[in-house]
């Protein structure tokens, strides 16, 4: 039998239930995409990591969804992480990851865990009717012009007016279609705009979010790490973000609130990376029996 260990993490939240969960298969890397996908299937998650051995790195880590393996995401970083230094499996305050998207550096700051995205790209803008369609909403209900960034995975960045737009918006597989097609960024089919308001959900925050996903994922992501990112380099590059360091907010109407903060790395019109931070709640761990997988 191929028993593997894993852990349980709730990503950008200090607490049980919230943030957004992420299972950690320790020393699961090898591991064939099928079953890796099926075991993210089985979870009911939207993403879970499988960890390896890395020569360019501390340590190798694989993103998958229920559909894909994707090169990058955020809060199973910060899970991955998390779940790592509960278990003693580093030393100190620094550690490196092998990732689709290049090499994560990775910085404890008390409670914290602050991942290092890469530097933004910025690919095409996307007519505001097509995404308007495509979330049900009004082209008078997004602020400023749609368009695809990317810190590691790409997003199709959208700002809403308000709370109350934000809380409408209802995902239309069928018109994502057209979103998805001017996506250009290769390796990747990820279409679904990333929703985002400039005024928190609590006091505490300076941005809310959400993030709509399609089948076979579950319907919204609780928090979106790499989105938060991609998110903030544009609001940067746009003049709509004026301080250095802001708190974003996410998953809070699904009874999942969670919180980053996010820094700049370089003027805002030549970023090098942008550094998103968060909690780790470790909620359960145990193992997972793989044994029709030859590692």
């Amino acid at each position: 039998m191929s028993w593997f260990d894993f852990d349980w993490v709730d990503a950008f939240t200090d607490r049980a239930f919230g943030g957004n969960g992420c299972a950690v298969v320790h020393g699961g890397a090898a591991l064939s995409d099928d079953t890796s996908m099926a075991f993210v299937n089985e979870t009911s998650l939207v993403e879970c990591t499988f960890t390896g051995p890395s020569a360019i790195a501390d340590i190798r880590v694989r993103y998958f969804l229920a559909s894909r393996e994707i090169p990058f995401a955020g809060h199973p970083t910060i899970a991955t992480v998390a779940a790592m230094q509960s278990r003693g499996l580093f030393q100190g305050n620094t550690l490196t990851l092998e990732t689709g998207a290049g090499v994560v550096p990775i910085r404890l700051i008390g409670d914290e865990i602050e991942m290092t995205q890469v530097a933004p790209q910025f690919g095409a803008y996307v007519p505001a009717d097509l995404v308007a369609a495509a979330i049900g909403l009004s082209q008078d209900d997004i602020m400023s012009p749609p368009q695809f960034v990317s810190t590691g995975l790409p997003f199709c960045v959208t700002v809403l007016r308000d709370h109350d737009a934000l809380r409408a918006a209802d995902l239309n597989v069928e018109a994502l279609q057209a979103v998805s097609e001017m996506a250009g960024f290769s390796g990747s089919d990820m279409a679904e705009p990333f929703l985002v308001t400039l005024k928190g959900a609590t006091d505490a925050g300076d941005t809310f979010s959400r993030l709509l996903l399609a089948p076979p994922s579950p319907p919204e992501d609780p928090f979106t790490g790499s989105a938060t990112g991609a998110m903030a380099a544009y609001l940067w590059k746009h003049g709509l973000m004026a301080k250095d360091t802001f708190a974003a907010e996410q998953g809070h109407d699904m009874g999942r609130p969670g919180q980053a903060t996010v820094t700049r790395v370089g003027p805002s019109d030549a970023m090098i990376g942008i550094k998103v931070a968060g909690r780790g709640h470790v909620l359960m761990r145990g193992q997972v029996n793989l044994s029709e997988v030859s590692v």
